[in-house]
Formats: C-alpha cells, structure tokens, sequence
C-alpha cells in the first residue's frame, strides 16, 4: 500500500509542479513570463561571477594531475596510510576529492577498473565519494557567487569534515567488509 502510494507521489510530482507553480502564479495575479525572464538574467549573472573561480580550480586540479604531483604524493605517503587502512590506490581520492567531485569520480573509476568494486579498495573509494564534499571547490564557487572572500572559518570547518568523512568512511567499510 505504502509502495503504490510512494510510486504514485513519484510518477506524478515532477508534472505537477510544472503545472501547478504556474497556475498558482496565475491565480495570484503573478506575470508569469517576466517573473521567469527576470530569474533566468538573475541566473545568468550568478553564472558568470562562477565562471572565474571555477576556471582557477579546474586549471590548478589538471596541472596537479598532469604533473603527475598526485600520484607522486600518494606513492610518497602510500606506506604511511596503509598502515591507517587508506590503500595506495584510493589517495588520489583524499588530495583530489576537495577540489573536485569530477576529478574524484575520475579517480573512483581508476580505482574500480584497477581494484574491482567488490574489492576494500573499491568499496572504500565509493563510500569516501559518498561522504565528503569539494570543499575548495564549494568556497571558491558558491561563496564566490555571491562575493564572500574571506573564508575564515569556512575552510578549516570543511577539511575537518572532509576529515571526518574520510575516517568514517575507513572505519565503516572495514566494520562491514574487512580490509
């Protein structure tokens, strides 16, 4: 009963919020087109105060990657993290994943042909893409949309729970899946 109600609530949520936002604009008297005129410029300015920040990121993240420093970093500090239960192959995900949830993913799908995904190191890198954010990316973009340049408490707050992200993520997957 429950399930047919939810399938229901599914199929038709999407076309009825098409139809009935603007009814419901009509019905207040609402000039419907120049209100969606209005918020689309709107969209198109945030858009372009993004563009320059995002630019910065994506260009420092291919550098890192091209230069090979990422992979230089994770053969450098490999011995030292296997020790944590952080296998050689998944951190790559730990520099690159607050910079960049495209360039994570990238990282996820090397890990998943070269490991598996039934694998520790498959499981771990997939549950570590589930449970951290882009923070650099998040502060250099959304705050920078709307013009915050000072991320006094911002940044540290989100590499520690990047952090604790990364640890959870650790703990969960050797609970449930061993190393």
């Amino acid at each position: 009963m429950i399930r047919l109600a939810l399938e229901a609530v599914s199929r038709w949520a999407i076309p009825l919020l098409l139809a009935g936002i603007p009814l419901y604009a009509l019905t207040r008297k609402v000039k419907v087109y120049p209100a969606f005129l209005e918020g689309a410029k709107e969209g198109f300015q945030v858009a372009v105060r993004v563009i320059p920040p995002l630019v910065a990121v994506l260009v420092a993240l291919g550098m890192l990657r091209a230069s090979g420093a990422l992979d230089g970093a994770a053969r450098l500090l490999g011995p030292v993290t296997a020790a944590l239960g952080l296998p050689p192959s998944v951190l790559p995900m730990v520099l690159v994943r607050p910079l960049s949830g495209g360039a994570a993913l990238g990282v996820v799908g090397d890990v998943l042909r070269s490991d598996g995904p039934d694998g520790y190191a498959g499981r771990l890198v997939s549950v570590m893409a589930g449970s951290t954010e882009t923070t650099f990316y998040v502060l250099a973009v959304y705050m920078g949309s709307v013009g915050i340049t000072r991320y006094r408490q911002a940044l540290p707050a989100g590499l520690l729970a990047d952090l604790a992200g990364f640890a959870a993520s650790v703990a969960v997957v050797r609970a449930l899946f061993g190393p």
